[in-house]
């Protein structure tokens, strides 16, 4: 009688082919936050004492066509980025530069002040600074 394993002789690779076939199924990739990374523009959210500060790295984007809006503490970025005329002329083989619309949400403190927002595009990266309110700003006590 020949002997046969229920498991696969290294289950640890197993297992690991698994994880990567639902990453690529759902569009997943593990990062510092948990999942649910990709999406265009790729974003970088930040913040210091005074400020909460967002990267938003969107290359080839005119500026104007950008839509940046706070309402309710959420911060909204949306936009279009068009096929340019060149592209639609070439056969493609790899295709990986995204096209169309997009839209990224950000759900932002409560110390802030949407009164109190600065963004700038340069070099395809739009920086969004967003102040925190006076009253949440650290101090020092002076202690009598």
């Amino acid at each position: 009688m020949m002997y046969r394993s229920l498991f696969p002789r290294d289950w640890l690779a197993e297992l690991d082919r698994l994880q990567h076939e639902v990453q690529n199924a759902f569009h997943l990739s593990p990062s510092i936050r948990g999942i649910a990374r990709g999406g265009f523009p790729a974003m970088n959210v930040g913040g210091t004492p005074q400020s909460v500060e967002i990267y938003a790295f969107a290359p080839g984007i005119d500026p104007a066509s950008l839509d940046v809006q706070i309402e309710k503490g959420v911060l909204t970025v949306a936009g279009e980025r068009q096929r340019q005329a060149t592209e639609a002329e070439a056969t493609k083989h790899i295709d990986e530069r995204f096209e169309g619309r997009f839209r990224r949400v950000v759900s932002l403190p409560d110390d802030i002040d949407a009164n109190a927002v600065e963004a700038k595009y340069s070099h395809g990266v739009l920086r969004i600074s967003i102040a925190r309110k006076q009253s949440a700003q650290p101090r020092r006590i002076t202690i009598q």
